[in-house]
């Protein structure tokens, strides 16, 4: 297991592109598929509106945050697959990839893949895994119809929720996109992410 201690060594060795890219548009019905690892809760979830699908350990970093190190950001992701495949990849400790939270489209159901305390690695850049907390969303960068409402209204209070809990600003400057990250070559969560709506969203949450 790679330790926070050697920032060099848990890098994301491939784009985060790559790896959640190319799944076919046309899912199964979410009803035709057992949830995987069901009913494999923590003692206590960090967000007690989620449902516990843990990614594989060789797909993080442990670390004792925000003592170990502070929590600055919320990343906001777009997967570019299906909710289904996402898990999947973060399960799959040949992937070298995470996010601490999957929030679905069809009903914003949030599953949590990483506790808060440790490093996710989602951001592709080390500074910005330590330091913030990544919520990815199903969809594609080029497909609105997948930000729902309930995606909108789900995200934003798991977002306001942790903000409040680790005295994040709950604005543009702090609640940042992939896009965002210095040197990054994404560009999730795309032009149709609604940003005014989805800041005003997590104030009056």
């Amino acid at each position: 297991m790679v330790k926070e201690t050697v920032p060099e060594l848990p890098r994301e060795s491939f784009g985060r592109r790559r790896l959640l890219k190319g799944a076919a548009l046309a899912a199964i019905p979410y009803a035709l598929l057992p949830d995987p690892r069901a009913g494999a809760q923590p003692r206590a979830l960090d967000y007690p509106h989620a449902t516990w699908r843990p990614a594989s350990s060789s797909n993080y970093t442990e670390a004792e945050r925000p003592t170990s190190h502070s929590l600055d950001y919320v990343i906001i992701h777009v997967t570019q697959t299906t909710y289904r495949k996402a898990l999947s990849i973060f399960q799959d400790p040949r992937k070298e990839v995470s996010a601490h939270y999957l929030v679905r489209s069809a009903d914003g159901s949030v599953a949590q893949c990483v506790r808060e305390r440790d490093i996710a690695w989602h951001a592709g850049d080390w500074d910005h895994n330590t330091r913030s907390i990544g919520i990815e969303h199903e969809g594609w960068v080029d497909q609105p119809s997948y930000f729902t409402d309930a995606m909108y209204q789900q995200s934003a209070k798991l977002a306001a929720a942790l903000c409040t809990k680790y005295a994040i600003p709950k604005d543009r400057a702090h609640i940042i996109g992939h896009h965002q990250v210095p040197g990054t070559d994404h560009t999730d969560p795309g032009p149709h992410w609604d940003w005014a709506r989805y800041i005003e969203l997590v104030n009056s949450s």
